[in-house]
Formats: C-alpha cells, structure tokens, sequence
C-alpha cells in the first residue's frame, strides 16, 4: 500500500481512537458532531471536501481558548489525512506540523503528529527535516525495523554514512531476514562507513542459497578489499563451479583471484582446460599467464614445458631467456633451450 494511502488510514484510525477524548478540554457538541462527520467523509475517500473544511475550520479557530486550540488541532490532523488521501505529502506535513505547535496539545498526541509528519517529509524528499525529526522520535520511543530502515535510506541519500551505519545495525537486529533491496542498502551503507568486515558478513551469510551474480561478486570483492585473497578465490570459485558466475571475464577474474590468492595451481588448470575447450584465445599471452601459473605454483615439470611452449609460439628472446633461467635454476638443464631453438 502507497505510504500516503497508509497515512491517511492511519489518520482515520488515530481519530477513531481519540473520538471518545475529543470533549476532554470541553469541546461543544457541534464540534464533535462536525469532526465525526468529517471523520466519515474521510473514511469515504472525499478527502478534497474533507480538507477544504478541515482547513477553514482551523484557520477560523486561531488564537481562541484551550477549547478551540484542541478543536483546531483535530481540524488540522484531519486536514492532514485528507491532503495524504489525494496523493499531497507536502501539504499534509505542513497541516501536521501546525498541529504540533498550538499550545497546550498533549505530548503523545505531539509526538504521534511528529512521527506522521517525519514519515510525510522523507516521502516527499525533504530528507534533511524528515531525518530531523524521525531521529529525535526515536530518541524518545523504540519505533519499528522499518522506522529504522526508513532513516537509514534517508541519511545514506544525505552520504551521512556513520549515522546510515548505526542505524543499519540497529534495523538488523530486529529484521531476522532481508529482502534483497535492504540487504543492498545495508551492504553498501557499510562499505561506505568503512565497515567492511560487517558488510562482508552480510553479503556472505546464505551465499550458497542465493543465485544472482551480483552478490556473489560482491561478497568476492569485500573479501579481497579485507585482504582476504584466498576467501575471494573461495567464492569465485563456488560460483563458477554452480555456473551463477560465467562467461570469459568470469573466468579471467577466477584466474587472477586464484593468483593473488595463494592457489596458482587452480589458475593454471582453469587456464589450461580453457584453452583446450577453446574458452580463451591460444595465443602468446595466455600461453605465458599459463607458464607463469605452473611457475608459481613450483610445478617445474608443466612450467617449464608451458614456457617451452610459449617460447616455440611468440619466438620472443625473453621467453627463451625465462625457459633457460628456469631450468637451469631447477636442475633441468636438459629442459634449457639448445642454439637452434633461439635461432
């Protein structure tokens, strides 16, 4: 349901409650018996009316005794429901924030104008007073998950990526599971606070039941951003084995991360199983990241015929250069290449 529609049936609920208090300060019955008609007109969707009434009669009302101020502040909340029926959010916090400043209102139902109003301004995008006042609601009272996601969003729009941060973890703690649109926003709130090993947890918990790329990705990069290069490896590796992560730049980067994250001989099996399915081009510069993968991972036999092989393929002297340094380092000295191979 839109959040004004929601609003406006909150109004409509709150003034069905208050009903029997509406006499508390002495209202006269005509007042009553226009707020509970107005009230029905509401509830009806005649919100135009409602507002247009609603309106005038707190405007006519200014300035009088304590009756008058408590009838007025019922026009105006009144006002504010039928202005949030026809789609208004600006005008309805405008009516809401008139409301809280008469003189002599009850502080629940203040707070209560408050927190409606607070909702009213992040709707319609005026983030810096909404964040203002639901912030200072919630000093007072616990509110709900989606208060706290509410004021999350709001103050990661403001790039005040602490406080979004703060409030992400307290929205956590009473959110057992995430949607996909919170758990992005979580997620990229906490690498913007420079929180990554909590982002990192986030975007890892229940990995393996989740099949859109873009999180595995995610999880990969926080991974390898915490110094976690193995860890990253891991991932990539998991998602490429359950065909989620595919395509060339999939299995370059599984390559690259096995590099960098300790298993070179990973890399260089992936790299030779593609190059035989013709997944990658067998040119001189797969051919060498091949060789430099068997080098890496000390497999002395398969590196130094990766870079013999190489060699015969791009005829460059520093490749014969790097097959004669490998094995005469290693004890290969047969595996060097004679004069007529550098010719």
């Amino acid at each position: 349901m839109p959040l004004l529609r929601l609003l406006a049936l909150v109004t409509v609920g709150w003034l069905v409650m208050m009903s029997p208090a509406w006499s508390a300060p002495g209202l006269p019955a005509a007042f009553i018996a226009d707020l509970e008609s107005l009230q029905q007109r509401l509830a009806a969707d005649d919100g135009q009316a409602v507002e247009r009434r609603a309106r005038a009669q707190a405007e006519r009302l200014a300035g009088g005794n304590a009756a008058d101020r408590w009838a007025r502040a019922l026009y105006l909340q009144l006002a504010a429901g039928a202005a949030s029926q026809q789609e208004k959010p600006a005008a309805a916090a405008d009516y809401l924030a008139q409301a809280r400043r008469i003189t002599g209102i009850e502080a629940q139902y203040r707070d209560r104008w408050q927190h409606d109003e607070a909702r009213l301004r992040l709707a319609q995008g005026e983030h810096e007073r909404g964040v203002e006042l639901l912030g200072d609601w919630l000093t007072r009272h616990p509110g709900d998950p989606e208060d706290q996601w509410r004021l999350a969003r709001s103050l990661a729009h403001l790039k005040r990526w602490e406080e979004a941060a703060d409030r992400v973890q307290q929205a956590r703690a009473s959110t057992p599971q995430l949607d996909d649109a919170r758990r992005a926003l979580a997620s990229a709130v906490l690498r913007r606070a420079g929180r990554e090993a909590a982002a990192f947890a986030l975007v890892d918990a229940g990995l393996d039941d989740n099949r859109d790329p873009k999180r595995w990705r995610e999880a990969a990069a926080l991974a390898q951003r915490l110094g976690d290069a193995g860890r990253a490896a891991a991932i990539w590796e998991a998602g490429w084995r359950a065909d989620i992560l595919t395509g060339t730049r999939s299995l370059n980067r599984l390559i690259e991360l096995h590099l960098a994250g300790g298993t070179p001989a990973r890399a260089a099996e992936h790299l030779e199983a593609a190059l035989a399915a013709g997944e990658l081009d067998d040119n001189a510069k797969n051919r060498r990241r091949l060789a430099q993968a068997w080098e890496r991972a000390r497999d002395r036999e398969r590196a130094l015929a990766a870079w013999r092989a190489v060699a015969e393929q791009s005829q460059a002297q520093d490749d014969w250069r790097r097959l004669e340094q490998l094995a005469y380092a290693w004890g290969h000295d047969e595996a060097a290449p004679s004069g007529s191979d550098t010719l």
